[in-house]
């Protein structure tokens, strides 16, 4: 059978293979496999998003179910939302880290997850067979306003505000353009940080540096946190479930640097804990676990595969390479602004600066490096070579 579902949703080139055509079925789909009830629909910056979710909410009302509009919203938002809230699925809008041009749909079950890789085969199926929900009654859509302050407070009851607010920690944030605009910048706020801004007019072309950080494209960032004598520096990529930090000093960080910070300090206060992460993460964190008393899981690679093998096994953190950090006590999925939230409480209860702190860790070396692929050319080679 074909495959709709990536390693993130559905994603495509707007007005190209991710047109509103194809849009309205596979909403049809989703709404299918739902069956019933009420579904929180937000969507990021991306220049398309607004016209996507008109065709999304008038594929749910068609197919009978309730949609909710959150708006402009972080994909962790609308995610925590979803669970706290009491809806029956989500449908978020965005295409994450991808070039402008891109837009997705990601599906997110009634426990504030992504659906499971079963679910998405049961979607992709009705897709291509059509065997959508007969019309019986159409439904309604209506506004939801609570999600942001939901977000907000779900993350501030997991950390001490108290001690982070008399530290007025200087941050510096790399919004990337992207929608952790609303939020992060709020958070800040409310723990009395002094915040220091770049790229945060949310804009779907993502002039400033592009909507994935890299350690290539966050010089700005780096020279930011120096030049306002921060605390520490974080950047968010386009839809705000994934961050990359930048130490007092400048020093840009990898995905599994700032992990495994937190991981010790989150396992030291939670003992025969499970932490879950996917295969190309650092092998430092089993020497890690072995000294605390946990376990590590080993999932591939995939945010999904994480998420879900953490609700499976109860974990209590879940992790990848790329910045994707999950607090299970608040939601098994990738949060950018928990993860900032997390490291400010880590700053204030610690005496060492940020830099200080990773520097008494076992050092993390990562390579990474990407190869362009010609999707057609390698169709048509594997149908010539195995007809």
């Amino acid at each position: 059978m074909e495959k709709l579902f990536g390693t993130n949703g559905v994603r495509g080139i707007f007005a190209e293979d991710f047109n509103l055509g194809f849009i309205h079925d596979l909403v049809l789909s989703v709404a299918t496999n739902f069956k019933q009830g009420k579904i929180l629909v937000g969507h990021d910056g991306r220049n398309s998003s607004h016209i996507i979710e008109k065709v999304v909410s008038s594929a749910l009302n068609f197919s009978g179910l309730d949609c909710f509009l959150a708006g402009l919203i972080p994909t962790p938002c609308l995610e925590f939302a979803t669970k706290k809230l009491g809806y029956d699925g989500g449908i978020m809008i965005t295409a994450s880290h991808n070039p402008p041009e891109y837009n997705g749909i990601k599906v997110v079950a009634s426990d504030g997850v992504e659906i499971s890789r079963d679910d998405e085969k049961k979607i992709e199926n009705i897709f291509f067979k059509k065997n959508w929900n007969a019309l019986s009654q159409i439904a309604s859509t209506q506004n939801e306003k609570n999600a942001i302050d939901a977000y907000i407070n779900g993350i501030k009851s997991h950390i001490d505000t108290s001690r982070i607010k008399d530290k007025h920690f200087r941050v510096s944030l790399d919004l990337g353009n992207g929608v952790q605009a609303i939020t992060a910048i709020r958070l800040c706020k409310e723990l009395n940080c002094d915040v220091h801004l770049i790229n945060e007019k949310i804009d779907g072309s993502f002039p400033g540096r592009g909507s994935e950080p890299t350690p290539e494209n966050l010089n700005s960032l780096s020279e930011l946190v120096k030049s306002t004598n921060s605390d520490l520096g974080i950047a968010f990529d386009g839809d705000g479930d994934r961050s990359i930090f930048c130490d007092n000093d400048g020093k840009i960080l990898t995905g599994d640097s700032s992990a495994i910070l937190l991981c010790n300090y989150l396992l030291k206060k939670n003992s025969n804990s499970k932490v879950v992460t996917c295969l190309n993460s650092s092998n430092i964190i089993e020497k890690l676990v072995s000294e605390i008393n946990a376990k590590v899981i080993r999932t591939k690679v995939g945010s999904v595969e994480v998420s879900r093998k953490m609700v499976d096994e109860n974990a209590l953190i879940g992790f990848e390479e790329n910045g994707g950090f999950m607090f299970g006590n608040h939601n098994q999925v990738r949060d950018g602004a928990m993860t900032l939230a997390l490291m400010l409480d880590l700053l204030s209860e610690s005496q060492y600066t940020f830099a200080e702190n990773i520097k008494n860790l076992p050092q993390s070396f990562t390579t990474k490096t990407k190869i362009k692929m010609h999707k057609r050319r390698i169709t048509s080679s594997y149908r010539a070579s195995f007809g």
